[in-house]
């Protein structure tokens, strides 16, 4: 596996609890990176050789904003392109966004605000509006991330792995199995033979959470690279011999709905639907692939 990109995961807390939260991100998440574990982490990705961006993820990582601003003058110290996606509840004026943005200014290639019904109550809220005019005026390059109500959206995303600038469909993973999947339409559980959105067997990128997992998609791991340096991980990636990515590559969710004799009732609103779902039931029999319990929506009492 030849990595391009490395997404830190800096949080699993969020101000918000949007329904279609591929991480079940939220107030009462646990799971937050120290700096040391972001020196590692990048230390690491530099001995690959090969990732060339690093991206600052969430959660909502402005919530630890000294640390987001250490780690991101560390990356670029050693090389990396950097970006950072954030939902901009900070910028609550054109002058107080400035001066959260200001830091920033000759660090990071992208800015990516997330902004929509699921986080504000008007698709461009007044906070995305001064992050974007501060942007702007400061030179940091900036795009924007919506996602549409299913009932609204009619296809799906084609970005492969990432959520594209401007409006894109729901991918019903995460929360938004459970809070929008009942307002979609739905197809037989068979039909879903292929994994439409992420290129498993060359990821290119992966995202990396606060307890040192790696995933190729939210909750599927290849490993920990607290445990396993991010080399050897790469080196040592089959993806055939996975559990779970091996028979999605075969034949999509349908396949390891079928491999594992998982019965699906109904009908499922997306591949990434009847996967989530799979995924579920298979967890205790794979729980080292299928982890951790922040991405499934299992939190801390």
């Amino acid at each position: 596996m030849k990595l391009s990109g490395l997404h830190f995961l800096l949080t699993y807390q969020c101000t918000f609890e949007c329904d279609h939260c591929f991480v079940w991100g939220s107030p009462w998440q646990s799971g937050t990176m120290t700096l040391e574990m972001i020196r590692k982490a990048l230390r690491q990705a530099q001995e690959i050789g090969t990732v060339r961006s690093i991206y600052f993820e969430g959660g909502e990582p402005m919530l630890y904003y000294p640390v987001l601003l250490e780690a991101v003058r560390l990356a670029v110290g050693m090389g990396f392109e950097t970006g950072i996606v954030s939902n901009a509840y900070w910028a609550t004026s054109l002058e107080d966004a400035r001066e959260w943005l200001r830091p920033f200014v000759g660090l990071i290639q992208d800015l990516s605000v997330s902004t929509d019904l699921y986080h504000y109550d008007e698709s461009v809220s007044q906070q995305a509006r001064h992050a974007m005019q501060a942007a702007q005026e400061l030179g940091i390059p900036l795009g924007v991330l919506s996602i549409a109500p299913p009932e609204t959206a009619e296809t799906d995303s084609p970005a492969v792995g990432q959520i594209p600038l401007g409006e894109s469909g729901v991918m019903f993973r995460g929360r938004a199995v459970e809070k929008l999947a009942p307002q979609a339409k739905k197809l037989p559980w068979n039909e879903f033979n292929g994994c439409p959105y992420e290129d498993l067997r060359e990821p290119g990128r992966v995202h990396l959470d606060p307890l040192g997992y790696l995933h190729v998609c939210q909750g599927i791991s290849i490993g920990n690279l607290f445990e396993v340096s991010l080399k050897e991980i790469s080196d040592r990636y089959v993806p055939e011999e996975h559990p779970v990515i091996g028979p999605l590559l075969v034949g999509g969710p349908a396949e390891l709905a079928r491999k594992y004799e998982i019965s699906p009732p109904g009908g499922y609103a997306d591949a990434c639907h009847l996967c989530y779902q799979v995924r579920v039931a298979l967890r205790q029999r794979f729980p080292e692939e299928l982890t951790p319990d922040q991405m499934y929506g299992v939190f801390e009492n």
